[in-house]
């Protein structure tokens, strides 16, 4: 079963990417390389359950195990020692990395409340683009009646591109919603 949206990429985007950058060869045009999705729980210090919790709504978010992240330092004033578990966080490459992509763009960023696309100034410079989700009640996998705590998550969008122009035109092809 080939994913929907990279049959549109291989059809369609790729060869309007060509036209408009004048590639020489289809090597050159972008592609989105991985999708790394972190979610933070600083509350995890005092209460483990809380990233068990975090790490189980990913897993149903991504379809993938994630992996927790220790503290690289301790810090006294957040009680925090060096390699703490404080979070959780997940690459995804190929197919699921597109499945997750489609999801995102087509169901789970309209549900956000007052969405009026997502920012176009949250490129790096280098062809990569951040965007922070501010619930995990937007994807549809997460039952609302199961969740104890509204939490936030980052996911970095990283693709080929050289340039931000590059890689907005190939996110926007992609279906990406940017703000007017």
């Amino acid at each position: 079963m080939v994913n929907r949206l990279k049959e549109k990429y291989t059809n369609e985007i790729v060869p309007s990417m060509i036209d408009k950058f004048n590639y020489s060869s289809i090597m050159q045009a972008p592609k989105v390389e991985k999708i790394v999705i972190n979610m933070g729980v600083g509350d995890a210090v005092s209460n483990a359950k809380n990233l068990d919790e975090a790490v189980e709504e990913l897993t149903l978010i991504s379809g993938q195990k994630p992996v927790v992240t220790k503290a690289k330092k301790s810090i006294a004033g957040f009680r925090l020692r060096e390699g703490m578990p404080i979070g959780a966080k997940v690459t995804l490459r190929g197919t699921r990395m597109y499945d997750f992509l489609d999801k995102l763009v087509s169901v789970s960023l309209p549900r956000v409340r007052d969405f009026h696309g997502v920012s176009k100034r949250a490129f790096d410079g280098r062809g990569n683009y951040t965007l922070g989700v501010r619930e995990q009640l937007i994807f549809p996998e997460i039952d609302f009646d199961n969740v104890s705590k509204v939490r936030g998550m980052d996911i970095v969008i990283v693709t080929t591109a050289d340039t931000d122009e590059e890689s907005k035109e190939l996110l926007s092809q992609l279906g990406m919603p940017f703000a007017k």
